[in-house]
């Protein structure tokens, strides 16, 4: 038997928020290298976020440790546009007082 070594192509994709999913989930390369770095085990995460291939998740953790520095520019980028939308959507809807305004929105007989 003859083992047969064929090179598959990283299960990653960049969509068009620029957000990097890996495989055919929804789940992006963030959330698994989160995941990793908090010490979940690639079998872990997948139990996690059941639309994700094992294989895939092994690839996508490979990619990480073999392309560190691109991975962390990347996740610093997403990071600070985040926060950007963050503070843009507290500028227009502040945050303070949320609750109290919606329980006073709330009918009277509402339990």
């Amino acid at each position: 038997m003859t083992l047969s070594l064929v090179a598959d192509p990283i299960p990653l994709t960049r969509g068009p928020d620029g957000a990097v999913r890996v495989g055919r989930a929804r789940v992006t390369l963030d959330t698994v290298v989160h995941a990793f770095r908090d010490g979940f085990s690639p079998e872990a995460i997948v139990e996690q976020y059941p639309s994700l291939r094992l294989p895939d998740v092994y690839a996508a953790v490979w990619y990480y440790l073999d392309h560190q520095a691109e991975v962390e520019e990347y996740l610093s980028a997403r990071q600070a546009t985040a926060n950007d939308t963050r503070r843009e959507n507290e500028a227009k809807f502040d945050p303070n007082g949320l609750r109290a305004r919606l329980l006073a929105r709330r009918p009277e007989s509402s339990p």
